[in-house]
Formats: C-alpha cells, structure tokens, sequence
C-alpha cells in the first residue's frame, strides 16, 4: 500500500511542476493541451504515476476484500490514466482526430469511475471518513456536470465562455486522487473491532483453561476419596448366609422333596 501512495504523491508532484513551469492558464486551459508545452513530458510522468499507484490500491482494496465491482472502478480508472497519456488530444483548433477521440472519451470514463467507487465505499461504512468520502463523490459527479457542459453547449452553437471548463477540470482532478487515497485507507473502525475482538477471545479461552484445569483436579480428588469409601462398604458388608451341604442337610432336603411329591400324586388321585 505504500508503494501506492508513494506513485500517487510522485504524480501530484509532477502535476503541480506542469502547472508552475508551462505558463499556461490553469482557469482556461485544459490539462490535456499541456502535451503541447516544452514541459509536456511531465503530463505522461504524471499520469503514469496515478495511472501506477491506482494499480497497486485497486489490488490493496481486493486484498481487504472490498466489492469486486468497486475494485473493477479503480481498475478501469487506472486503465484509463494510461489511455490519457498514450493518446494525447488533438491542438487547439484542430478538428477531432482518433487519438483526441480516445483521449477524450478515456478521460471521461475515468472521471465517471471514481465518484462511483467512492460512493459504493461509503455506503458500506460509516463514520466521518465515509461523510467526507460520500461528500467527495458527490462534489466530483458535480464538477463533472460542469466539465462536460462546455461540450454541449458547443453542441448547440453557442459559446461556453462564462464556464472556466479548465478549473472545473482541475478540481475533479484533485477530487478524484483523493477519493481514492481515502478508499484505500485501512478501516479504522473494523481494526479497533478486530483487536477488541481478538483480546476477548484470548480472555476466553484463558478462563476455559482455568476452568477446565480446576474441574480436573476436582474429578480426581473426588475419585481418590470415592476408593476408601468403596473399600469400606466392601469391608464390612455381610457375608452371604453358606448353603448347607453336610450329609444330613442333603438327607433332609431329600426327605422333604419326597414328602412333597407324594401330597401332589395324592391330590390328582383325588
């Protein structure tokens, strides 16, 4: 992640030399035409960075577990940033070409994507990071508006030149790199949670230990008690009464069955 913050602070840099070196004007001019200054280099560098450094949070964002569609806004963002450099816009002046269609059409693809990750984010999480993202969002979709109407309004043949369309185009830009140096940001909230959670469940487990130890010793203090007792309850138990089995105990029992037998043939003869 820091590696990702490091290309967007690069790309700023760059950015923000462009503007004091080229002497053009930032409230009219277009960051695009700055391809055509003696200093243009710094454009490609600039965008290449954002272009970099939105890479690596996109893959930030995936790894955190971040909606995949939300991911994929950051992805075709980043695709776009290169787009921008590879196909620079066409010269004051001169009709649309190709590569000023490209550039164009990337450019606003780009601006459409960030707004809408933004407010996907924020709409999952809450506190003030996620006010000002939601904020962010809605005032890049509003600056956007007013990129865009300098088009149409040509469109209709009528002269845009009330709208300053390069402030309106600086200041999504500025919006949109900090949307998504916001989104990539670690949750504060989900890893104060994580750590209350982990400290809870480490208290846990330490008092079933505790506890598991402690009926352990009771179960075999119980056992050592129950063996004596079990030895004297056999002690002193009774002896079973002995079966008689002399001569004359076995010639009595003999005499009885005897007599028994003949009382029952009697009955029947009866």
């Amino acid at each position: 992640m820091t590696s990702g913050y490091a290309a967007l602070a690069g790309g700023a840099a760059a950015m923000i030399t462009l503007h004091a070196v080229s002497g053009l004007d930032p409230l009219r001019d277009m960051i695009s035409e700055y391809a055509y200054n003696p200093h243009g280099w710094l454009l490609a560098v600039s965008l290449g960075l954002f272009a970099a450094g939105s890479a690596l949070l996109a893959g930030e964002l995936a790894r955190r577990g971040v909606r995949p569609s939300t991911v994929v806004l950051v992805g075709v963002w980043s695709c776009c940033m290169v787009m921008i450099a590879a196909f620079p816009t066409d010269r004051p002046g001169m009709s649309l070409s190709m590569s000023g269609g490209i550039h164009r059409y990337a450019a606003l693809a780009a601006f459409l994507c960030m707004p809408l990750a933004g407010w996907a984010v924020a709409a999952r999480g809450g506190g003030g990071r996620t006010r000002l993202l939601r904020a962010l969002s809605l005032a890049a979709g509003g600056f956007l508006l007013l990129v865009v109407t300098p088009y149409a309004v040509r469109m209709l043949g009528l002269d845009p030149g009330a709208i300053p369309a390069g402030l309106t185009q600086r200041l999504v830009v500025v919006t949109e790199v900090i949307i998504l140096a916001l989104m990539a940001l670690p949750p504060r909230r989900a890893t104060a949670h994580a750590a209350r959670a982990t400290g809870v469940a480490a208290r846990v487990t330490g008092m079933t230990a505790l506890d598991t130890g402690v009926t352990g010793r009771a179960a075999r203090a119980a056992g050592r008690g129950a063996r004596p007792a079990a030895a004297a309850v056999v002690v002193g138990a009774p002896r079973p009464a002995r079966e008689d089995i002399s001569p004359a105990g076995a010639g009595l029992g003999r005499r009885e069955a005897v007599l028994a037998g003949a009382g029952r043939v009697g009955a029947l003869v009866r």
